[in-house]
């Protein structure tokens, strides 16, 4: 039987840290040696996130351990980089982090470490090689997957007008004004219309395959008044017919483990509770309309880490993420 890889969460009373522990508990591949966080030690696991209870005993530990292989920091935006330089992490240990630190090319090392980003769809080779992760924001990921193919074929000649709707998950586990339950429920609103912080990482992302493209990403984001998942319309001036944009995405998606072309149209409940993101196209006058639907804390976060995990040390890149969907 193959050495069990055995991994530590930082930052796991979270949202992201949640989905994390859930996955690597059930993992068949992984040992779970520590789950980190200073406000919850010494609590168990299902104290914090109770659908854990009858599944493990662990408790949360305000120290971490040396002895793991692979570390993933479920810690908020600004304090990843802040904990890398508190914390001395072995250099053999590989570092997953699932914040907004890392993923920017200006931003992406610290000290001797060098982030990779972790979207397999784009950089699947380089991700196997790698010692540290960017893991992609879950706008980012679901807004690039609806482009990446475009972008390849150097195809994109005009602006990209997107409209997305997220979950209360994806603004994190602190109550603020706008993920109180009384004011999410029965309520939609819009917030960092054309400025998201995610545009910067797609723009990266799309430049890198076309360079040539010199447009605008147009993007306004909607909070949604449900608890998780996206949904995303994007749809940019495009010469294909609809059956040669079909082709040019399936092609692309064709061996990836997760994103799937569908001929039908899109709806969360297919992907919600799963590592999967669905595309579907349609062609309207000279437009070409794309949809894409992910969960925002699994392929949008914690599901994508864990694949990431899994292509970095040679395992089933699905293992620990066959996951069931919502359904009904």
């Amino acid at each position: 039987m193959a050495k069990k890889i055995r991994a530590g969460i930082a930052g796991g009373a979270g949202y992201t840290g949640g989905e994390a522990c859930r996955i690597l508990i059930n993992h068949p591949d992984v040992e779970l040696v520590f789950v980190h966080s200073n406000s919850n030690a010494g609590n168990y696991l299902w104290e914090v996130h109770t659908d854990l209870f009858g599944d493990t005993d662990m408790k949360f530990s305000d120290s971490l351990s040396s002895d793991i292989d692979v570390l993933f920091l479920c810690v908020g935006h600004g304090d990843a980089r802040k904990f890398l330089e508190k914390n001395a992490v072995d250099s053999r240990i590989k570092v997953i982090d699932l914040s907004q630190d890392f993923r920017l090319s200006a931003t992406s090392a610290i000290g001797d470490r060098k982030f990779v980003y972790g979207l397999p769809e784009v950089n699947r080779a380089e991700i196997m090689k790698a010692d540290n992760i960017a893991n992609p924001g879950c706008f980012a990921t679901c807004l690039q997957l609806g482009i990446v193919p475009l972008a390849k074929a150097g195809l994109l000649r005009d602006e990209i007008q997107i409209s997305a709707i997220t979950g209360s998950t994806g603004a994190g586990q602190s109550l603020s004004a706008t993920s109180h339950f009384s004011w999410r429920h029965s309520n939609m609103s819009t917030y960092k219309m054309f400025t998201h912080q995610h545009l910067n990482e797609i723009g990266e992302t799309v430049r890198k395959l076309q360079p040539s493209f010199d447009k605008a990403i147009n993007f306004i984001p909607y909070r949604g008044d449900f608890p998780r998942g996206i949904i995303a319309s994007i749809y940019t001036k495009c010469d294909l017919s609809l059956e040669e944009a079909k082709e040019l995405y399936k092609n692309t998606y064709g061996d990836a483990a997760f994103t799937f072309v569908s001929d039908k149209n899109v709806h969360l409940k297919q992907v919600v509770n799963t590592n999967k993101a669905i595309v579907s196209l349609e062609k309207h006058d000279d437009k070409l309309l794309i949809m894409c639907v992910i969960d925002n804390l699994l392929k949008g976060a914690s599901g994508q880490a864990v694949q990431n995990m899994n292509l970095m040390f040679g395992l089933d890149e699905k293992a620990g993420l066959r996951l069931k969907p919502v359904a009904f």
